[in-house]
């Protein structure tokens, strides 16, 4: 088996599989990219078991197809540091031996048999629907930051994909926020959830193109599969029973605070420097149009205070919530300002942006903390 291909592309290419695969693993062809050669087109697969994905490329000079399992470390770290050049890659599948040459030199590798690499889990009967990369990339984008690390709550560890054939929703949530983004442009064939993984989202996001390039999604009782011409992605779905997000989301704040969130986002940076750094609890204090925050930590005699104009109509209130948690939902925000809604000091705030797309909606609910906590 022998072709020539760019450094810089197979770079590319492995670069963006390469989180998947595994480390410290007691399967060592879990630390190998999977090489397959048809013809002129070039499979690269990574996979830990629990995702696996695969991107094509074309080469040059190919003769002879055939497959190998390449360690990746290795191959990654030799093509980070060799110029952009042709590389002529020489595999012989008997011996296992991968010979690299280029115009700087040679490098010789041992690989493993193609057989023990594991296969693609089989598709069966699966639902099918699709959508825009770029959709997809802002389903991903608005969510994952708020899913839970927390392994006794397994449900939480995914972002939770529930489909209907009126719109499209995607729901995150750490029991502290909760981030629920929904698109009414994209349909689904029926009302269905599926709890999906953090790894295989973090990848697509990675890997996906930020335009309008069709994915085409499929799914069954155990496992999701996103297809591009360029990618493929397959992995396991977590078995778990998602939290009702709506039960948690207040269904009237009636007090509406409305204000620059770029200068938001600045105040309670430089404010929560003094804060608890056990709670990072910033307090609201709102009397009119003037929204007050302020932070202290007491076993330190740090104090901090910043006044900013605002909009407010409701009654004066003083609320908490950790400045980290709030600081990251307006960051993932957009538009020039933020809409929060409130009703008391302890039920949660939502927070929205004060325009949107006609086909978007998303609302990021945060908890409030006791004030003097």
């Amino acid at each position: 088996m022998r072709f020539i291909v760019s450094s810089g592309s197979l770079l590319k290419n492995l670069q963006n599989i390469n989180g998947i695969v595994s480390t410290n693993t007691v399967l060592s062809v879990l630390e190998d990219f999977l090489f397959e050669l048809k013809g002129n087109t070039l499979t690269l697969t990574a996979t830990d078991l629990e995702t696996m994905v695969k991107v094509s490329m074309e080469v040059n000079d190919a003769k002879g197809d055939g497959e190998i399992c390449i360690p990746s470390k290795i191959l990654v770290e030799y093509l980070k540091n060799l110029p952009e050049q042709p590389v002529t890659f020489n595999i012989n599948e008997k011996e296992l031996s991968i010979e690299m040459s280029s115009d700087v030199g040679k490098s010789k590798i041992g690989g493993e048999k193609s057989d023990e690499f594991p296969k693609e889990p089989p598709a069966g009967e699966t639902t099918n629907f699709s959508m825009p990369a770029i959709n997809l990339v802002e389903c991903i984008n608005n969510t994952l930051f708020a899913v839970s690390n927390d392994s006794l709550r397994p449900a939480m560890t995914g972002v939770y994909f529930d489909l209907s054939p009126e719109k499209l929703t995607v729901v995150s949530t750490d029991a502290h926020r909760l981030v629920k983004y929904s698109l009414s442009d994209v349909s689904c064939p029926e009302t269905q959830g599926l709890i999906v993984p953090k790894k295989p989202l973090q990848q697509l996001r990675n890997t996906l193109p930020t335009d309008a390039t069709p994915v085409e999604i499929s799914y069954n009782s155990n496992h999701l599969f996103v297809k591009t011409d360029a990618l493929s992605l397959s992995c396991r779905l977590l078995d778990a029973r998602y939290p009702d997000y709506n039960g948690v989301i207040p269904k009237e704040n009636p007090f509406n605070l409305s204000t620059n969130r770029a200068d938001l986002i600045s105040s309670l940076k430089r404010v929560s420097i003094f804060s608890s750094k056990t709670t990072s609890q910033v307090v609201f204090e709102i009397n009119g149009n003037s929204l007050q925050l302020s932070a202290q930590d007491i076993d330190f005699s740090y104090e901090g205070t910043e006044k900013l104009n605002c909009q407010y109509s409701g009654e004066d209130m003083k609320i908490g919530f950790n400045a980290r948690l709030l600081i990251e939902l307006l960051s993932n925000l957009t538009g020039e300002e933020v809409i929060l809604e409130l009703s008391s000091p302890s039920r949660a705030g939502i927070l929205k942006p004060s325009t949107s797309e006609d086909n978007e909606d998303i609302l990021m609910l945060i908890m409030p903390l006791m004030v003097g906590a």
